[in-house]
């Protein structure tokens, strides 16, 4: 996970995991859309390949790069820790607990008659 963090950490290759999450692109697409250098832009991609999170494949004689989101979901998961719960996540969960106890209750009177009902 630490090394997902670190990747990215840098906003240039923040950048570029969004532009890679609705298309493939090559190393020369990526570097036109900034004002950085060609090398600048493949060392950014070396640290989001090494971090996992973008894997190359040969298209002919180009780099063609493509976004693999899984790593993500182990960071997602620990920041959802640190998130508290939303209101609305407070009141499902209060409604969850409401529709139990009916259902205990209702449960509870099916297997037991009420008292002033006579069992023949």
């Amino acid at each position: 996970m630490d090394e997902v963090v670190g990747a990215i950490a840098d906003p240039v290759r923040r950048e570029i995991l969004l532009m890679l999450r609705d298309e493939l692109l090559s190393a020369g697409e990526i570097a036109e859309r900034f004002a950085i250098s060609r090398p600048a832009v493949s060392r950014h991609l070396r640290v989001l390949r090494e971090a996992g999170l973008v894997r190359d494949t040969a298209d002919g004689r180009r780099r063609v790069y493509a976004l693999v989101a899984g790593p993500l979901d182990e960071l997602s998961g620990w920041l959802a820790q640190l998130v508290r719960p939303s209101g609305w996540e407070h009141r499902f969960d209060a409604l969850e607990t409401e529709v139990y106890r009916t259902r205990r209750s209702r449960q509870s009177a099916v297997r037991r008659p009420e008292s002033h009902e006579e069992i023949a």
